[in-house]
């Protein structure tokens, strides 16, 4: 370990508590990568610009690597993150109890998320539906990108109020939030600008892309000109014709 201060202190004692366990299993949970070590887990999160890679054990170091996890076949894993906004957390208990885990959302591409679920936790509020649906708490994995996406695919304006919005329409807006993530996934993600894929190679959903980063551009469905706005502190775009 060459640096210990990340988003959050690495665990102390990590060391002690993973040599010579067998790795079980690796999920993931949001954001965070689960690794299962026997009698613990391992709970990383790659911050924003981070990367987990697998190479050789002798590889030198680079100023941005922080941890090696040496396995033993003479490769390791090696988390890399200039910004140090990522974590490596340890823990035995359940990590999906863990305080960073216990209180998200369902995943969008499961069958937790539905209609129901968002019009239960949207009611009453009156926060703009973007942010509503970036909320961890509300669902996880819809990012700034693909939130402008799927709320112009449902032909809802971003800064409509979260609770004034119909069952009917939620159910829209579940079905484009899994289309746009699962064309996202299908293209490698969305390289705009230090996204990479896990090989390297970015992310092509930038060309399917209908309104985000798109200011001032003819909408893909009526022509009109995408406007954009700072919503919830993201910027955010969305056709003042398609969008009501």
């Amino acid at each position: 370990m060459r640096q210990r201060q990340l988003r959050w202190p690495v665990t102390r004692g990590l060391a002690a508590n993973i040599t010579d366990r067998r790795v079980e299993s690796v999920t993931r949970r949001a954001k965070y990568i689960l690794i299962d070590a026997g009698d613990g887990h391992l709970i990383l999160h790659l911050g924003m610009s981070g990367s987990l890679r697998v190479l050789r054990s002798d590889l030198v170091a680079g100023p941005h690597d922080h941890v090696d996890l040496l396995l033993d076949d003479g490769r390791m894993l090696r988390l890399n993150d200039p910004r140090r906004f990522g974590a490596l957390l340890y823990t035995r208990r359940d990590p999906l109890r863990h305080p960073l885990l216990a209180n998200l959302g369902p995943e969008p591409l499961e069958p937790g998320f539905d209609a129901a679920h968002l019009v239960a936790l949207a009611r009453g509020r009156r926060t703009a539906v973007k942010s509503f649906i970036m909320d961890g708490s509300v669902v996880v994995g819809v990012g700034n990108i693909y939130a402008s996406e799927a709320l112009h695919r449902a032909g809802i304006h971003p800064r409509r109020a979260a609770g004034r919005i119909s069952a009917t329409r939620y159910a829209v807006l579940v079905e484009t939030i899994r289309e746009v993530l699962a064309a996202a996934i299908r293209a490698g993600g969305t390289t705009l600008r230090d996204f990479t894929r896990e090989d390297g190679s970015p992310g092509y959903f930038r060309n399917e892309l209908r309104v985000y980063d798109r200011d001032g551009e003819p909408c893909m469905t009526c022509g009109s000109a995408i406007r954009s706005e700072v919503i919830g502190q993201r910027m955010s775009y969305w056709c003042p014709r398609c969008q009501r």
